[in-house]
């Protein structure tokens, strides 16, 4: 070749030096000298060349930066085209293929796979700055996201270059960095990346100069929240090359889907769909390149399968698809057959399967598709005419067909792709969001024949390089222009006359394709000539050579372009045959129709591509550009060749000689000067420096060194680069105004200052910690000692106080008893506490005269004679017969000989509850704890009464004679005779009683009488037979006082003070008595002590220790027998009755009891039954009867209506009530005065009982059955049946066949209305003061009509109505000596008072039952208050639609529309019409069912006062501290709310920090940037304004905090708000629930600094408000992210402030932790490790498990804080209220650093219990002799030493092996093993058997794994099924049948994951050639959080050994 020298300049050896070559651009070449002398020339391809003497003179030398190359081309010495081709020539060479050009990027195709794109490649550039590292795509997408985030600006990044140049990876690589550094691994970045596989099958293809063309373009828009995450992206696509489907060029192929599918699908698939190999179809073999060197067909038909349903396509969506594409390939080798048609040319279809098949798969009928395909249809002015087709234009015809649905279905995925992965936000109109876009569009085409298709894909690039132009040169040099810069413009190449005549210009290029195409007589010479004659004198444009020349040129910027026109109107038409369009009509394929359902003839084809590419171009405008230059070095696809002459000519055209020019001249570096300012404060020696003002000389001597050259500008600052400003002041050293030695000393000093005050930092926290540690150490001992000595005195001043108590107390009951007896009464109680005096002397000298000549009873013969008195039949419910089986089982067994319990001797010192330690503390004198058989000189217990002292020492004496330990005392002086009668009955009833023998009826006697304290006396009872039980060695006698501690304890409880001991004692007791005692205690400390002595039945149950059997009568005439015992109360009879007999309406029912010819009721609340039976066998006593055989009855009854009872809900209980009507109508129960009221009942029982018929004898029947004997007697019997007939005839039951049940509730109805009275609860009561009444005592009837006073001969004194009735209270009496009284003696003891207000008067009456009246009425006022829809209005009130007078009758409206409960209703004034919204305050509802009276709506005066008092506070009252003085200066002008004129009108000025029921129409704060929704959530969850439907709190908090957490500026008017209706607010309620919400906003947010000083003012002023403290705690908090949990709100409407959660463990514990609304979970990790004393917290987490899933918590979110997805389902934690339950799991999730025996407690509560089930669901591999070990220990676990359970092995198989290992054996092998094992590991406890299981299992490679069984199509080579196990080696794949290991990943060869709903995906390997692995499973998402969390541990690890940046002004 020729060698030209281009420059002179001494050369030497080894310099390298430019050459010219002769191809238009110098090459480098190295100097080299021979041995001669001479010296050669070496080029950069290694041929050398001589030089001669002339030539050696005249070499140029290359500059040093163009030797080894730069990473910036801007830094090139050698600033021209060879120096920029020579250095990305260097850098070929060394395999980088990226280089900068300033902020441009330029990218060699390498043609080959580097190590580049990796995840660690992404780790490296995220969060660097752009030339802090290697040029890399990763910087330029780091740029792109790095900006968008800092400057809220969108941003673009435009990828160019010719085709082949590798745009299409460029830009996959741009997606998969932003993917991986928006860290979320969410399903939808998964859906983006897998967006591109299914892009490319579809339009991508193998051409000439690139195997995986582009033959579209695409914009890709991927949208990012606030947060930097991905949640969302949108692509649009330009002008698909759909000719390819039909015609290729040679050495090309069609679309990769062909070729893919036809090698992916299964040969089922492929005969279905009648298709073979790819060299089969004409369409695939036109380039003959069937075979892609380097694609793998089939493994893409995977992965583009795994995309489809990665993207939600369907299965059906997927069949359709390839039905089309199989259809497409058919119709291409559909051929067709020239014939004649009436002297015209035409065709017809040859016949093949071919034809057949693709009619078919696009389900139309063949010959209308024949027909559609050899004709063409048109309109004329009158009619259709259809125009034969030739051969050739029918196979056109064909491919305009095929093409068509080949582009709608490229079209159509995109749509759907779009579908999917564009979310529209769901945050309202006004959210923004950020967005990056990438641009892959087809690059500069150039080819031998251009047609079209190359003309619209070289006008898209003229736009862009016209943006890149406009972008890098016209726009920089005008804003230098602007901002007054001295600028020399630079010339460069603009395309702007190239885009002018193309589009812009009239009469351009595309404008007349465009007209040509709308001429129907158009044809493409037509339109060249056209073209020729407007643009011929262009220069950008070359005409045709001639008039048959069909070509035309275009000077494009990249070249000159030939296009050739045939066929230019045809595909700008781009128009369908009619026919064929009426074809797909008709046909029954759903996405045929689907594509082709908008198809509309809008535009030509280059007019939708203009219209795309114009808004392409607008949106690339609006964002900030970052440019990649892609090069391919080569044409022919090799790796390492470097083609100049093609990258000379890519450089020239892309313009990057100016591009260099101009960033190396000009200013790339540019602030503003608030940027500037806020960036380098800290050079400057004070803040003020504005351009405007102060002039530069100014601004220097501020402290701006000349470190960088500035200048000012009117709005900017601009920089030139550092290094390139070095070059340029490298000549004047005068420029520098700092030498190099001040500066580093001045670093020097700042250095030295910085280190000293870490050092001093640092040393001032070692000081306080070591203060703050010695204070605490100080103050923990000064604490201990002061509590110490603080209880000392404590327990002095309480024995001191108690002391002086006692003796008040006593003198004060004796002196209140003394006030309130009558004198009769103390007599009479005097008179009764002297006869018991005289009773215990005379025992008390019975017992000492016996003590001097005892005669000793046989204990056996008392043993046996205990419970003698008990017959062998009994009586149960008062009727003998024979006893129940087992009922005369005696004390005794074997063979008659006492039952013997084992005796142990009682020790329980070492318990906390022990009788030792108790009688050690309480016990007098020198009493001890144990059995003794001496009499007590005085009482266990201390006791000041003396009267208390005597009765306990008489007990004693009772206990030890029953017990047998001392002897019965016998009567002395008496001489023997005969016994009469009297005495012998007298005798048996003495052996008769238990009670007698045990002294309890004197016992109850002293409990019963009021001077007696028995609380003090029953404990000293416990205490004497606890004593004489302890190591008491006489068996007869401990048989004895277990006997007797049983009856003690089925009538009263030990007090609090004897509670626990007693317990304690029991459970120590023998198995025969210990039990029975215990739960005996139970039930009588849960329903109330008795009032009686034991009744006869229960000394059965005693002796049997079982329940006794009752029989209960029911009014149907059946009895029910239920088990009772001494504790049994009336309620749990009545419902143990209503549940066997199957009773849903129980209210009412009560139990009665029936004595001679008495009868009374129990009720069905908490009265004893067993007290109302010894009531009746006392009353037999006394008669001198035997017990057991008293008369009583136990019924069943109605005894109350409630006012809204309906009788159609239970039929069992209205049959009830019936029977018992007509039982009641027979005995005269129930009385009429009218004759007609039986008459009709009996009607009704007629019909009942016998239907319809009619009959004299039924009737005769009825009136004996329901008619009292005397009215039948005072009238006829035959009168009476003639009546009922006459009833039973005319009722209206007969004709309406009305059921039986029906009839019945009329019955129980026509009862109820006519005798309110007998359905009636009687009080005996004694008014005391009220309205006059002419007796002071009366009986009380509250029944479901009203209240009714009554004398004691049921004359009525006064009647009222619930609506009467406006208040209820039960009191104990509340003034004068009476409130010292109840606080000093029992309240048991005192009278018991009602205070009824009504409209009559207020009425206080005095009775027993006070209590339960007032509880009766309140429930039947509040339950027809719940029921009501009438209410009185208590104020006027006249505000717009809700006007109303006092007194006016209210119809409330019960729509759900307002809730009640927050202070609102909807009414209708009946006067008026209105309705509308009413504050409850206004009005009260009225307690009726029924309209009322006028007389019950006028409300008394007191009334309206009261409410006029409290509406005049509400508007006057002024809280301590308000916001008056804040809104004085921040909020806006008050008076705006009443309307327009209300300020003229007079009307006050409307106080805006001031509460009100009337919501805002504006914000309160004058500066307000977001809109509010009015009216404000905060009245409506306060109560200040009506809510119309019944509405969640949590959803008035989320509105009400929910847009506060999102928007700052909505935070202080929250807080406003909340203040404001806080403050001069008189509803107590409404203030109460304004503190709620003020106590989570503090926990939420801080006002700003200008309202915090307002608000803790606020807060402090109120200190008697509960919240009031805690809400100026919680200001301080962290500012959160999302509004209140469910657990908060639930917390503080229950008005507490603590939040207690509770916590569960594997180990199926559970433990409350508190938690605050700032508590972290990281933080709450901490502190349950801590309280669980475990060695440590790392890789333990909280897990909230819901009904669907279960959800691992993020270390660094906040506890409370509520996920949204639970409120789109359902606060966590939360669209619905957050209401779905969740439960808390602690467990270990990462499994490192696991060494069983480590941490004891970690393995029992966490490693044991969730390593065991994965073990036996046979996830592990394991020996048989590892099962059969494991296994022994498992058993172990199981049974502990018990080696009974030796036989239930085989039935616990299932929990000791393996689910898959279980039948390699016999259960029984099994067994015999496992016992082997057992035996084996003799002597180990059960946690150390858990550890050894740990021990056995922990070698395995699978321990601690998580696995997932999911399915799997990704892998031919792996079986469907495959199991993933997750551990901290990494993702292991195993075969779940032979738990081989297939592969196992490790994570850092895991670049990316995901999970869906359904799926779950990772990129194994780089991420160019990432191997794909997709599978189906439901948990997902718990192997996405779990491979993250395991990626983020071994990031944080390497982080912590990375060494830190020092720099010391980091950017």
């Amino acid at each position: 070749m020729t060698l030209t020298v281009t420059h002179c300049a001494p050369c030497f050896q080894g310099e390298w030096v430019w050459v010219d070559p002769g191809i238009g651009v110098p090459i480098g070449a190295r100097v080299k000298l021979t041995d001669t002398g001479h010296q050669l020339l070496v080029d950069d391809e290694g041929k050398e060349h001589k030089l001669s003497q002339k030539e050696e003179g005249s070499i140029r030398v290359m500059h040093p930066t163009s030797v080894e190359g730069v990473d910036d081309m801007i830094r090139l010495g050698d600033l021209n085209e060879a120096g920029l081709l020579r250095n990305l020539l260097v850098r070929h060479r060394q395999g980088i293929i990226y280089t900068y050009t300033g902020s441009v990027l330029v990218a060699v195709n390498p043609y080959q796979e580097l190590p580049l794109y990796t995840a660690d490649q992404v780790r490296l550039y995220h969060g660097r700055r752009l030339g802090e590292l290697p040029p890399h795509v990763f910087a330029i997408a780091d740029t792109c996201y790095f900006n968008m985030r800092r400057h809220n600006r969108d941003q673009c990044c435009i990828i160019s270059g010719e085709s082949g140049a590798g745009k299409t990876e460029s830009t996959k690589l741009v997606l998969q960095f932003l993917a991986a550094v928006s860290g979320q691994h969410s399903w939808i970045e998964q859906q983006i990346l897998e967006a591109n596989p299914i892009l490319e099958a579809f339009g991508n293809a193998k051409t000439i100069r690139n195997d995986n063309s582009s033959r579209f373009g695409k914009y890709v828009e991927i949208f990012f929240n606030k947060d930097g995450a991905i949640e969302g992206a949108r692509m649009e696509q330009y002008l698909l090359e759909k000719s390819r489907v039909c015609h290729q060029a040679m050495e090309e192929r069609n679309y990769h889907i062909f070729y893919c599918m036809l090698a992916g699908m299964t040969a089922e698939q492929k005969k279905t769909l009648c298709l073979g190999n790819a060299a089969e179809f004409s369409y695939l073999k036109r380039g003959d390149c069937i075979v892609c060197d380097g694609r793998d067909d089939a493994k893409d038909y995977t992965r583009i399968r795994t995309a489809l349903k990665i993207l939600a396509f369907t299965e059906t969506h997927c069949w359709e698809i390839l039905k089309l594409l199989a259809a497409l390939l058919h119709l291409g080798n559909v051929s067709f057959e020239a014939t004649i048609l009436n002297n015209m040319e035409s065709s017809d279809v040859s016949l093949s399967d071919h034809f057949t098949f693709a009619a078919k798969l696009l389900e139309v009928q063949p010959a209308a598709l024949a027909v559609s395909l050899t004709y063409r249809s048109f309109m004329t002015n009158r009619e259709r005419v259809s125009k034969p087709l030739n051969s050739e234009q029918a196979a056109d015809s064909r491919d305009a067909f095929v093409k068509a649905i080949y582009g709608k279905l490229f079209i159509w995925i995109v749509g759907r792709i779009n579908s999917a992965i564009h979310k529209t936000p769901t945050n309202g109109p006004k959210y923004v969001r950020n967005s990056i876009g990438l641009l892959d569009i087809f690059g500069f085409e150039n080819f031998d024949s251009n047609s079209f298709e190359q003309l619209c894909i070289n006008f898209a690039n003229e736009q862009l390089q016209q943006f890149f132009v406009r972008h890098v040169f016209k726009l920089e040099q005008e804003e230098y222009t602007k901002e007054d810069i001295v600028w020399k413009n630079i010339t460069f190449s603009d395309n702007t006359d190239t885009l002018d005549l193309l589009a812009v210009k009239p009469l351009n290029v595309l404008a007349l394709i465009d007209e040509e195409s709308h001429f129907p007589k158009g044809t493409d010479v037509t339109m060249l000539n056209k073209m020729n004659r407007a643009h011929a004198k262009c220069n950008k444009y070359i005409p045709s050579k001639n008039t048959h020349d069909m070509e035309f040129g275009i000077r494009h910027f990249a070249g000159v372009v030939h296009y050739d026109s045939n066929g230019f109107l045809e595909k700008n038409r781009d128009a369908l045959n009619s026919g064929i369009l009426k074809l797909i009509e008709a046909s029954t394929n759903t996405l045929l129709q689907q594509l082709f359902e908008k198809e509309r003839q809008v535009s030509t084809l280059s007019g939708q591509f203009r219209q795309s590419l114009d808004s392409l171009m607008n949106a690339l405008s609006k964002c900030q550009p970052h440019f990649i230059l892609c090069f391919k070095p080569n044409d022919d696809k090799k790796s390492m060749v470097f083609d100049r002459n093609l990258c000379i000519r890519q450089l020239r055209y892309s313009g990057m000689i100016d591009t260099i020019k101009i960033r190396k001249l000009g200013f790339p570096i540019r602030h503003t000067f608030k940027q500037f300012l806020q960036r380098y404060r800290v050079l400057l020696n004070t803040t003020v420096c504005d351009p405007k003002t102060v002039i530069l000389i100014h601004c220097r001597s501020l402290g701006v060194h000349s470190i960088v050259l500035w200048r000012f500008a009117h709005i900017n600052f601009f920089f030139i680069d550092l290094d390139h400003m070095y070059l340029l002041l490298l000549g004047s050293f005068l420029l520098l105004s700092v030498s190099f030695n001040q500066l580093q000393l001045g670093f020097e000093r700042l250095q030295s200052t910085i280190r000293g005050r870490l050092a001093r930092g640092r040393y001032l926290k070692e000081l306080a910690a070591a203060v703050t540690m010695q204070s605490q150490v100080r103050g923990y001992l000064a604490r201990k000692s002061y509590k110490s000595k603080r209880e000392a005195v404590t327990v002095l001043q309480a024995h001191t106080r108690g002391m002086l108590a006692r003796k008040t107390t006593n003198k004060m009951k004796t002196d209140v008893s003394a006030v309130f007896l009558s004198a009769q009464e103390r007599m009479a109680r005097e008179r009764s506490a002297a006869e018991l005096q005289q009773r215990l002397e005379d025992v008390l000298s019975q017992s000492q005269e016996a003590a001097a000549k005892p005669e000793p009873v046989s204990e056996q013969e008392m043993v046996e004679t205990m419970f003698g008195f008990l017959p062998n039949t009994v009586a149960v419910g008062g009727r003998e017969g024979p006893a129940p089986e087992g009922f005369e089982v005696r004390l005794t067994t074997n063979g008659g000989s006492p039952h013997r319990e084992e005796m142990v001797d009682y020790n329980d010192e070492n318990e906390e509850f022990s009788f030792t330690k108790f009688s050690a503390l309480h016990f007098q004198g020198s009493a001890t704890y144990s059995h003794i058989k001496q009499r007590l000189r005085q009482p266990l217990l201390y006791h000041e009464d003396e009267g208390d002292a005597l009765a306990c020492l008489t007990v004693w004496w009772i206990i030890l004679r029953f017990m047998g330990d001392i002897a019965e005392p016998k009567l002395i002086n008496q001489e023997p005779s005969a016994p009469t009668p009297s005495q012998n009955n007298l005798g048996q009833r003495q052996n008769r009683r238990l009670s007698n023998l045990v002294g309890l009826d004197q016992v109850l006697y002293i409990r019963t009488q009021p001077q007696i304290q028995f609380n003090f006396v029953q404990d000293e009872i416990y205490c004497q037979i606890i004593k004489q039980l302890v190591n008491n060695k006489n068996q007869n006698s401990s048989l004895r006082g277990w006997v007797l501690l049983s009856i003690c304890l089925g009538i009263f409880p030990p007090t609090e003070l004897l509670m626990q001991v007693s317990l304690n004692f029991l459970g120590r007791g023998p198995s025969s008595y210990g039990p029975y005692c215990a739960e005996r205690l139970r039930r009588i400390v849960a329903n109330g002590e008795r009032g009686e002595p034991p009744c006869w039945i229960e000394l059965q149950a005693v002796k049997t220790k079982k329940t006794t059997q009752v029989s209960v009568a029911l009014m149907d005439g059946l009895s029910v027998s239920l088990p009772v015992d001494s504790a049994c109360t009336s309620a749990e009879v009545c419902q143990a009755l209503a549940k066997k007999v199957n009773l849903k309406d129980i209210y009412g029912f009560s139990l009665y009891i029936g004595f001679c010819e008495k009868v009374w009721s129990l009720g069905s609340g908490g009265r004893h039954v067993m007290d109302a039976i010894s009531q009746c066998e006392q009353e037999v006593r006394r008669k001198g009867e035997e017990e057991q055989h008293a008369p009583w009855r136990l019924y069943f009854r109605k005894e109350l209506f409630t006012p809204w009872h309906d009788s159609s809900i239970d039929a069992v209980s209205t049959d009830l009530i019936y029977r018992q009507v007509i039982r009641g109508l027979k005995s005269g129960e129930y009385h009429s005065e009218k004759e007609d009221d039986f008459v009709q009942l009996a009607a009704m029982y007629y019909y009942v009982t016998f239907g319809s018929a009619i009959s004299g004898e039924n009737a005769k029947k009825v009136v004996e059955e329901c008619i009292t004997t005397e009215l039948i007697e005072t009238k006829s019997q035959g009168k009476l049946i003639q009546l009922v007939n006459a009833a039973h005839t005319q009722g209206p039951y007969i004709n309406s066949r009305r059921s039986t049940d029906s009839v019945k509730g009329d019955v129980v109805d026509y009862a109820r209305q006519k005798w309110p009275m007998y359905f009636s609860k009687f009080y005996e009561v004694t008014q005391m003061s009220g309205p006059p009444l002419p007796k002071s005592n009366f009986i009380v009837a509250i029944n479901w009509n009203g209240i009714s006073f009554q004398d004691e001969k049921e004359k009525k004194l006064i009647e009222l109505s619930y609506p009467e009735v406006t208040g209820v209270n039960k009191s104990r009496y509340g003034q004068g000596p009476v409130q010292i009284f109840q606080k000093c003696v029992l309240v048991s003891f005192l009278p018991s008072f009602l205070s009824l207000a009504t409209l009559r008067g207020q009425f206080l009456l005095q009775s027993v039952d006070a209590g339960e009246m007032a509880d009766l009425i309140q429930w039947y006022l509040e339950g027809l208050k719940e029921r009501s829809v009438y209410a009185v209005a208590l104020q006027d009130v006249n505000k717009q639609g809700r006007s109303m007078t006092m007194n006016h009758l209210i119809t409330h409206l019960t729509d759900g529309e307002y809730s009640p409960a927050r202070g609102w209703i909807k009414g209708t004034n009946e006067r008026t019409g209105n309705t509308g919204a009413i504050s409850t305050d206004t009005v009260l509802v009225l307690p009726t069912l029924e309209k009322p009276s006028d007389t019950t709506l006028v409300r008394s005066p007191d009334q309206k006062k009261t409410v006029t008092q409290n509406a005049h506070k509400r508007e006057e009252a002024i809280s301590p501290v308000s916001l008056k003085e804040f809104a004085l200066e921040y909020f806006r002008q008050p008076g705006k709310e009443g309307g327009r004129g209300a300020q003229a009108r007079g009307a006050g000025r409307e106080k805006l920090w001031a509460a009100s029921k009337e919501p805002i129409k504006q914000p309160l704060l004058k500066i307000f940037l977001l809109s509010l929704t009015f009216p404000s959530p905060i009245l409506k969850y306060m109560g200040d304004y009506p809510i119309k439907q019944v509405r969640q709190p949590i959803e008035l908090t989320d509105q009400i905090f929910g847009p506060a957490t999102q928007h700052v500026p909505l935070q202080d008017e929250v807080y406003c708000q909340i203040m404001r209706q806080m403050t001069s607010n008189s509803s107590r309620y409404v203030v109460d629930y304004g503190w709620q919400l003020m106590w989570l906003c503090t926990g939420l947010f801080s006002p700003s600094q200008s309202l915090l000083r307002y608000t803790q003012r606020f807060l402090e002023s109120r200190p008697r408000e509960p919240l009031a403290a805690d809400c100026l705690q919680r200001l301080q908090m962290l500012l959160r992210k999302l509004p209140p949990h469910q657990v908060e709100v639930d917390a503080i409407q229950q008005n507490s402030n603590q939040i207690f959660h509770k916590i569960h463990f594997p180990n199926d514990s559970t433990e409350l932790f508190e938690v605050t609304s700032t508590t972290r979970i990281r933080d709450l990790v901490r502190n349950i490790a801590y309280k669980l004393i475990l060695a440590s917290a790392d890789g333990y987490g909280l897990f909230m498990k819901t009904p669907n899933k279960v959800n691992f918590k993020s270390l660094s979110q906040l506890f409370g804080e509520k996920k949204k997805h639970f409120q789109a389902t359902g606060h966590c934690f939360s669209g619905a209220p957050a209401t779905m339950p969740y439960l808390v799991i602690f467990m270990r999730k990462l499994w490192f650093n696991v060494t069983p025996g480590r941490d004891l407690t970690a393995d029992l509560t966490f490693h044991f219990p969730q390593e065991l089930p994965k073990y036996l669901r046979g996830y592990h591999k394991c020996t048989k002799e590892e099962m059969i070990s494991l296994a022994g220990l498992l058993f172990r676990v199981k049974v502990d030493t018990d080696k009974s359970q030796f036989v239930m092995i085989p039935r616990m198989l299932k929990e000791l092996v393996p689910a898959d290992e279980m039948k390699t054996m016999s259960p029984e092998d099994w067994k015999k093993h496992i016992i082997s094992s057992y035996n084996k590991q003799a002597g180990i406890t059960l946690d150390e058997a858990k550890v050894a299981f740990l021990k056995g299992i922990c070698h395995w490679p699978t321990f601690g794994c998580a696995f997932f069984e999911v399915k799997q199509t990704s892998e031919p080579s792996y079986p469907s099924i495959v199991q993933i196990a997750i551990s901290k080696q990494g993702v292991s794949f195993i075969d779940p049948k032979t738990k081989e290991l297939l592969v196992m990943h490790l994570f850092n060869r895991i670049t990316n994951w995901s999970s869906g709903s359904t799926y779950f995906h990772m990129t194994i390997g780089n991420l160019v050639k990432g191997n794909s692995f997709l599978c189906e499973t439901s948990l997902g998402y718990k192997m996405d959080d779990l491979l993250s969390s395991y990626v983020n541990m071994y990031e944080m690890q390497r982080q912590s050994v990375r060494p830190r940046n020092n720099s010391m002004f980091p950017t």
